[in-house]
């Protein structure tokens, strides 16, 4: 039974021979660093030691305390154990989360000192986490209070977590992969996920792939592996458990049922990201219906503790905790209304795309993944200051600016929102408008960060989504970016791989009046072309 710190029971529940599981829902602490207020006592047919699996739930569910009642034969009860949670120390958070039980030597925090009667308590360390254990004693001989014991415990977890703090300024992080391929793969693929948590500002505490044969439909990793990843984002003090692929609206419900600590998937943080891009209204009204469409299948009735998991800081930046606890039919109403705010921009963009095509104005668009350095490239080419910063979707809101070519043609050159893998689909339909301009221009300048180690993945990535957009034959020239932080002979051997590429640093000027040359011929080329075409017709 669980027992609130006024003596009252809160919930009982029955088990077998074997174990007798928690009887409770997880449910928030006022803190992170604070426990649930809740007590566990819980009887055995025999007097034994406790085990790993015996003291898993009081970090799971942060409980105060744990009470193992032996019943004897006759039915009376037995020997007592008691076990609480102990903070941990920095040396025992660098430790394998596997190590055996143990009885280290720990120094005892203060506050908690061992009474000197009680030779045989013992400070153990299983799954990463620490246990106090007390010895066995008859239920008489059990004085201890326990309301400064845990008011000690709690002011020490507090002091261990601000020694132990990771830079991020939106919280801490526990990122987590799960995948049927290669672990390499799952490694790159998380590597992609710290860039994209640290862009949106939060401190990564630790990072998990998983393989697996298959998927788990309810909880993607399965449930001891959840149950286990809970345990050590409370160890580890996360405000955020990061997971790499899409969980399903009854996959990230059955693990917000599991835990008070937030979880958001990978279209969720990207979402957010964007969220806290946007500047211009056009942009606000893209990341709101894209969240709004992302989150309406995931809404739950009004009330469900599941709900406020999806409001507030990370994942879930834009619509706000009032437009979230509204009705199914009030948030399709939205929806409706932002498509329609989305449908006459769209019109505007191409009254201004026809106003070009009648001065006969050819246009350039950079495209590129995200952070390849196309801002930097337009500020360069066009003079101009356009929100520059080395992170990922720096720039949400697309700018255009006029351009001389050094045959004296003007042209228009259109800076693009950055392109990732997997994009959320949700947010591509909603930038769509966006994105049309793509589909206006004549050349496509497809911008790639030669410095980074995935750039082959990354080409792959923008190939398949520009295909998706429907400009598979549109003409592309692939300019690869920031050689000057790449060895000279690796640049070679880049550029004998993918013919018809060039290299420059738009960061050091380097390359530049070539690929304007690169681009005055393209261009030059395709109105040849054109002509042709017109006096054969």
């Amino acid at each position: 039974m669980l027992v609130d710190r006024g003596g009252r029971i809160e919930r009982v529940a029955i088990g077998d021979a074997r174990r007798v599981d928690v009887p409770r829902e997880p449910s928030a602490p006022s803190g992170r660093d604070r426990f649930c207020t809740l007590r566990w006592i819980a009887t055995k047919r025999e007097d034994e030691p406790l085990t790993p699996t015996d003291l898993s739930p009081l970090a799971l569910h942060r409980l105060d305390a744990m009470a193992v009642v032996a019943v004897e034969e006759d039915g009376t009860p037995g020997p007592v154990r008691i076990a609480h949670l102990l903070p941990a120390e920095e040396r025992e958070r660098s430790r394998a989360a596997k190590e055996p039980p143990r009885r280290p030597d720990l120094i005892v925090p203060r506050g908690l000192a061992r009474p000197a009667r009680e030779r045989h308590v013992e400070d153990v360390v299983a799954d990463g986490e620490r246990y106090r254990l007390l010895p066995p004693r008859p239920a008489s001989l059990i004085d201890e209070d326990f309301l400064d014991l845990i008011g000690a415990l709690e002011e020490e977890f507090e002091r261990t977590r601000k020694r132990t703090r990771v830079s991020g300024k939106a919280g801490r992080a526990i990122l987590v992969h799960v995948t049927t391929g290669s672990r390499i793969a799952g490694e790159e693929s998380i590597d992609e996920l710290e860039e994209l948590a640290t862009s949106a500002g939060l401190g990564v505490v630790e990072r998990i792939v998983q393989r697996r044969h298959h998927f788990d439909p309810r909880t993607l990793m399965g449930s001891g592996r959840l149950d286990d990843l809970i345990i050590r984002a409370s160890r580890l003090q996360a405000d955020y458990i990061i997971v790499d692929q899409d969980l399903t609206p009854a996959q990230a419900r059955a693990i917000a049922e599991s835990t008070a600590i937030k979880v958001i998937d990978r279209s969720q943080l990207i979402l957010d990201i964007f969220a806290r891009r946007a500047r211009t209204h056009e942009g606000k009204i893209q990341v709101e219906l894209a969240q709004l469409k992302y989150l309406l299948p995931r809404l739950m009735s009004r009330g469900d503790s599941g709900l406020s998991r999806l409001e507030g800081g990370i994942g879930g930046r834009g619509p706000g905790e009032q437009k979230l606890e509204v009705d199914r039919r009030r948030v399709r109403d939205r929806i409706k209304s932002l498509e329609k705010m989305l449908q006459a921009e769209r019109t505007r963009r191409e009254q201004r795309r026809a106003r070009r095509r009648e001065r006969d104005v050819p246009v350039v668009s950079l495209v590129g993944y995200t952070n390849a350095g196309k801002s930097t490239l337009l500020n360069v080419l066009t003079k101009s200051e356009v929100f520059v910063e080395q992170r990922m979707f720096a720039t949400l809101d697309p700018s255009s600016r006029r351009l001389r070519l050094p045959r004296e043609r003007e042209i228009v050159i259109n800076d693009t929102v950055g392109f990732i893998r997997d994009l959320p689909k949700d947010l591509l339909a909603a930038f769509r408008a966006t994105l049309e301009e793509i589909s206006d221009s004549d050349l496509l300048v497809h911008l790639v960060d030669m410095s980074h180690p995935r750039h082959e993945a990354q080409i792959k990535a923008v190939t398949s989504i520009l295909e998706e957009l429907g400009h598979r034959d549109m003409r592309r020239l692939l300019v690869f970016n920031k050689a000057d932080a790449v060895d000279p002979q690796l640049v070679l051997h880049i550029l004998e791989n993918y013919p018809g590429a060039m290299a420059i640093s738009a960061f050091k000027r380097e390359g530049i009046q070539a690929l304007l040359r690169k681009v005055d011929d393209l261009l030059a080329e395709d109105r040849a072309a054109s002509r042709l075409n017109t006096q054969l017709a």
